[in-house]
């Protein structure tokens, strides 16, 4: 069983920084690839970045230069820096987390989400 916490979100005027923390716990062997999603009321969950056990990152177009994704393998944690935020940013902000559990199998876990509002 994986489990996932995230923390970090809030209320923000535009042009101001946040940092979101995810992390996994649980019977973890492996990490493959831990990222951000973003969905806002009546949209579509999107990808906002991701990161790969090789630390090779990828970005949507509309957050780069502006956010940054890293990670602990160590404490199996993911961080989003997150500067220069506009409205178009708000929304709810989900945890993904890729990899194999000690038992074998693949997993992949969600968490249940942080808001993150950016105002004008």
């Amino acid at each position: 069983q994986v489990q996932i916490m995230e923390s970090g979100g809030g209320l923000v005027q535009a042009g101001g920084s946040l940092r979101l923390s995810c992390a996994a716990s649980g019977t973890i062997f492996s990490i493959n690839a831990m990222a951000w999603y973003r969905q806002a009321p009546g949209k579509r969950r999107e990808l906002v970045a991701r990161i790969l056990s090789s630390g090779s990152t990828n970005y949507d177009e509309s957050v780069k230069g502006r956010l940054t994704i890293s990670r602990n393998n160590a404490k199996d944690t993911v961080y989003l820096q997150m500067n220069s935020l506009k409205p178009e940013d708000t929304g709810a902000y989900y945890c993904n987390v890729q990899g194999r559990s000690k038992y074998g199998p693949l997993f992949d876990s969600w968490g249940q989400g942080i808001q993150v509002t950016v105002s004008s």
